[in-house]
Parts: C-alpha cells; structure tokens; sequence
C-alpha cells in the first residue's frame, strides 16, 4: 500500500450513546478486556497507515483521562462538539499545520471496534488517486419498506441501497471545507453527506460485515464473537 500523501485519522467520540441505557458512554464500555474505545484506536495504530490520530473528546469527560491509550505519542485529543460534524471539524482543526490540503483523512467511529487492517488498507489503496475519496460501505440484503406512521407505503429497490460504515476516506482540506459549508445542517449525519451537499460523488468500497457498530447492549456480546473469530 503506497500513497503520496499522508493519511491521518480522525475518531469523534464525544457522543453519549443513549441508546446503549448504560452508566457511561458505549465507548467506555468493557470488551474483552478493555474498553471499546480502546479497541478501536489499537486497531487504528496497528494497522500502521496513519500519521497521527485525533480524538474528539467532550470537555467534561472523565473517562479519557484515565485511558493510557490518551497519552501516546500518535494520540491527539480535540475538544469534542455537540453534533458528530462538530467534532470531526475540531478534530481536523488540531491537525492544521501538520495536514496538508491534499493528504487523506480516514474518519471512524469511536464505537467500531472490529475494523480490520484489511479494510483500511483497501480504501486507501482503492481510492487513493481518487479526485473525492469515498466510504467503506456494505449491500443492503434485507427488504426494504417506506413507511409512515405504522403502515407501510412502498417497498424499496435494495439493489441501489448500501450501509454507510466507516472509515469514510477524504482530503482533509475538501472535508473541512465541505462541514464548515454545512455547519448546522441536520442532512449531515456522516463525513460523506457533507461532500454530497456539495455536488460531489464519493465511492462506494465494500467492506467487512463484522466493521459493526456497537449501538445496543447485544451488540458488545456480537462485537466480542466478531474478535474471537478474528484472531
């Protein structure tokens, strides 16, 4: 795997997971020994792609303080934002002056922790001559219904519908431009709607169905199956 410019990454973990009905946010959970987070950005560190991590952080966190992983050498904290567009964008700004316009920024949820060496290595080999970049992404195999109150009005042509995962791969000064453009809009729930509303196409590359996110209380026993046959 060889690009001409420099990948960095960029996880926003400010979020507090309420779906999860725990005492702390997802990504402070225990899994297999240590917390989700922990997980994800060992993953990140080993896979040897990236010349530095940012973390976006909310200020009145407690727990990330207490995580070794927060002090080492390749680990950046960023104030974390209210929405998740807010702190990927203060996450990208603790990189200014390290970053150039056109090196590559991998965005991944604090809260995939099964993401493989693999998967990064194919999106940066995939799309690094792109003029975009793009996502890893999975088919959609299930039916899909459009539906209003409880009833259901149509079905949905899954053949043109795919799973956003991450990481989401773009060029740092196109992705800052592009959230700052869409600061405060609802639309943007990822890195890759933001470049969307500007016009541009980014790609699809089809990843790992074990890249989950860990969004219930079942998913941490999925997540600790995925690792298990991972290793």
């Amino acid at each position: 795997m060889m690009t001409s410019n420099s990948c960095w990454a960029v996880v926003p973990a400010a979020g507090v997971g309420k779906r999860m009905q725990a005492d702390r946010p997802k990504q402070y959970l225990p899994l297999n020994g240590k917390t989700v987070i922990e997980h994800t950005l060992e993953r990140l560190l080993l896979s040897g792609c990236f010349q530095a991590i940012s973390v976006a952080i909310s200020l009145e966190d407690p727990y990330w303080p207490e995580l070794s992983i927060a002090t080492h050498a390749d680990v950046i904290t960023a104030p974390g934002g209210k929405e998740r567009a807010d702190s990927v964008l203060s996450a990208l700004k603790s990189l200014q002056g390290r970053a150039n316009e056109n090196d590559w920024v991998l965005v991944h949820d604090a809260a995939r922790p099964c993401l493989t060496s693999s998967d990064i290595k194919q999106l940066i080999d995939r799309l690094k001559e792109d003029t975009v970049g793009g996502i890893l992404a999975l088919p959609s195999h299930d039916t899909l219904k459009r539906v209003q109150g409880n009833s259901i009005t149509a079905s949905v042509d899954r053949q043109t519908i795919w799973r956003a995962l991450t990481p989401q791969m773009f060029r740092y000064g196109m992705l800052r431009d592009a959230l700052l453009r869409a600061e405060g809009n609802p639309a943007i729930t990822d890195e890759a709607s933001a470049l969307e509303l500007m016009g541009l196409q980014p790609k699809i590359i089809e990843g790992r169905p074990d890249n989950i996110k860990i969004t219930r209380p079942e998913d941490l026993a999925l997540a600790q199956f995925y690792m298990e046959q991972q290793s």
